[in-house]
């Protein structure tokens, strides 16, 4: 039976978090046998691991990488924090020099790579394939043995700025890099051609029959009441990236210039959190655009929506898009630059432009087009939005 070692950072609510879930719900443990690796046994989706999956324990040094500096040091782990002060001083010197304007990649970046040296081994084992699901990619590539080693991307590098030496540096230590779209290995690739020869595109997948069963364990009746309104939701993480915080805006074009009456509930939770608030008590939004937060379980939510909107500036490959589609849901997506590669216009689901007001223009216009609608739920009725298949092409990258 071979092995495979999967490296990650936590199980919090997100796309790629649960894209991992996708990934380990469809490998064949007949087959195979699964370590996985996280540096913090942590999030909500932490319990949803499947019990084939061997969970490696919590190593401190790990656990180290998403806490203040002054708690590494109470913990006595001097060396992560001497490699996360100097991966901050250098990304900061980078950021200054170069001009950046978020630099928010290049911290990320330099964290690992200037605390890798100083950490353990993740396991002593000798694996057939190890997988680095999450960037940064350092610590699967000098803290594992294997004799494959592959690392996932799920960004859209047109919209990220990076240093681009110490990337290809880190990409470079991988036998195959794995892209979840086309859009996204273009976007790729145009920051980075000399990883031509190594890229493989493998869709996400998602664990369809899970994820159904999911949204049939309760009714979410007091959070979203069916008492008139038409109903929108949004899911994902309060950054820049998913563009809630011009959510409310949107609401209010739709109710004040197109007479709907909605009512436009987001889960999640993040850094922007209180600029969305600020945003809905600008627009006077409070009793339109209702944040739900944190959800454990978010597939009850997706089935009890009237149509599932994902608003976002940027997107590699959204994964709560697939998971509507799999719950039969309609989808509106702004024309982010990988939107294409998630939604066929007018056949699954539909784009709409990222601007506010031609976004709620086009989300209304959606909404009144009972014959499109119609069109569109046949279509997603029959088909299969698992990717399940998709698996086969990962065991085909092991020697």
């Amino acid at each position: 039976m071979k092995k495979i070692l999967i490296v990650s950072h936590s199980m919090e609510l997100g796309g790629a978090e649960r894209a991992l879930l996708g990934l380990l719900n469809n490998i064949d443990y007949s087959r195979f046998s699964v370590d996985l690796f996280l540096e913090r046994h942590t999030g909500e989706l932490f319990g949803f691991i499947p019990q084939n999956v061997n969970l490696l324990p919590e190593n401190p040094a790990y656990a180290c990488m998403a806490v203040p500096v002054a708690q590494v040091i109470k913990k006595l782990k001097f060396g992560v924090a001497f490699g996360r002060y100097l991966g901050k001083k250098k990304a900061d010197e980078f950021i200054a020099q170069n001009g950046v304007k978020d630099g928010a990649d290049v911290l990320i970046n330099y964290s690992q790579k200037y605390t890798v040296k100083f950490m353990p081994m993740i396991s002593k084992t000798e694996y057939d394939l190890v997988i680095s699901f999450l960037t940064p990619h350092y610590f699967a590539a000098n803290k594992a043995n294997g004799k494959v080693k592959i690392a996932w991307i799920h960004t859209d590098y047109s919209a990220v700025e990076i240093d681009k030496k110490s990337e290809l540096e880190m990409w470079s230590a991988y036998d195959r890099i794995i892209s979840i779209s086309k859009e996204v290995t273009n976007s790729f690739l145009k920051a980075l051609p000399e990883t031509q020869d190594k890229i493989t595109v493998i869709p996400n997948m998602h664990p369809a029959d899970f994820i159904r069963s999911k949204a049939d364990e309760l009714v979410p009746e007091s959070e979203m009441p069916c008492d008139g309104a038409i109903n929108l939701l949004s899911i994902g993480r309060f950054c820049t990236a998913k563009n809630f915080d011009n959510l409310p805006f949107i609401c209010k074009e739709l109710i004040e210039t197109h007479g709907l009456n909605v009512k436009w509930y987001i889960i999640g939770y993040g850094t922007d959190t209180e600029l969305i608030k600020a945003n809905i008590r600008k627009a006077a939004m409070e009793n339109n655009v209702i944040i739900l937060g944190k959800k454990e379980n978010p597939y009850p939510y997706i089935k009890r929506c009237d149509f599932y909107i994902q608003p976002s500036r940027y997107e590699g490959n959204a994964v709560t898009v697939n998971e509507a589609l799999i719950l039969k849901r309609p989808v509106v997506i702004t024309d982010y630059s990988t939107a294409r590669s998630q939604i066929n216009h007018g056949v699954d689901g539909i784009i709409v432009p990222l601007q506010n007001d031609l976004c709620a223009k086009g989300i209304a216009d959606f909404i009144g087009n009972t014959e499109l609608q119609a069109k569109i739920k046949s279509n997603i009725s029959s088909a299969d939005f698992s990717n399940a298949e998709k698996i086969e092409e990962l065991y085909k990258l092991m020697r």
